[in-house]
């Protein structure tokens, strides 16, 4: 086998998602962020129908590592939506997943106050207990700052109260380690990865398109987005192939 394709042998999809709820009727704007309840279980159904195990950011270490290998898909959902442990959470149970929820620490049991006056709506987040719940549940909490900022605009100050404060703040409220984090908007350059690092974290997530690979920098994973209007067969391609890779 040739490097190139051991190397594609090895990669997995971290798949990104936001929502898992029916998009509102009055939503104009950015109605790609909502994953229908029906639309994510088929997606875990047909991951568990092929072979593969979806697991949060901290089982799937050791592959992006490369100690392990396997066929896994990583199911990573942004912000900490009530929708999330409601909706996602009995499906992932059903099929014996695990997945990351990134959170951001100082808008817990809040809504989404970055974005809603853009969208529209008050989209409601997790309480301390439902954060617990989740986390009981099987799941893995991660970071996604304290007040969801543009962190290359940041000052060294603001970087480290965004994102090892907000490791504190979860960490309090869960009583356990939180060592995953993403950067908001996907926004991120050399100081910022730096600074997670820093932080102590495991590894981070961004929005650039593609698949993750053992090899990859840690602290610039790639993600698969799942949309609203990507029907099974899209998703598909997008698990399983380099379309990702090819529109990056």
């Amino acid at each position: 086998m040739s490097a190139s394709a051991g190397w594609q042998a090895q990669a997995c999809p971290i798949f990104m998602y936001h929502n898992i709820a029916q998009a509102p009727r009055g939503l104009r704007r950015w109605r790609s962020l909502y994953v229908s309840p029906s639309a994510f279980a088929r997606q875990m159904w047909l991951l568990k129908r092929l072979g593969y195990t979806g697991l949060s950011m901290a089982d799937a270490m050791p592959y992006l590592r490369g100690e392990k290998h396997g066929r896994i898909a990583v199911v990573t959902l942004d912000d900490g939506y009530v929708d999330n442990l409601e909706a996602a959470l009995p499906v992932l149970q059903r099929y014996g997943f695990t997945a990351t929820c990134y959170v951001v620490s100082g808008s817990i049991g809040r809504h989404n106050d970055w974005d809603a006056d853009k969208l529209g709506i008050q989209k409601p987040l997790m309480t301390s207990t439902q954060l617990r719940a989740w986390h009981a549940g099987g799941m893995e909490i991660g970071a996604h700052t304290r007040s969801h900022p543009r962190l290359t605009q940041c000052n060294d100050a603001q970087l480290r109260d965004e994102i090892a404060g907000s490791k504190a703040d979860l960490e309090d409220h869960l009583g356990a380690p939180v060592t995953q984090f993403c950067y908001p908007y996907g926004d991120m350059n050399d100081r910022v990865a730096k600074a997670t690092y820093a932080a102590g974290y495991d590894a981070a997530t961004t929005t650039h398109r593609g698949r993750a690979a053992a090899g990859m920098d840690l602290w610039r994973l790639p993600r698969v987005q799942i949309a609203r209007h990507h029907a099974l067969p899209q998703f598909a391609l997008r698990a399983f192939t380099n379309y990702e890779n090819r529109r990056a």
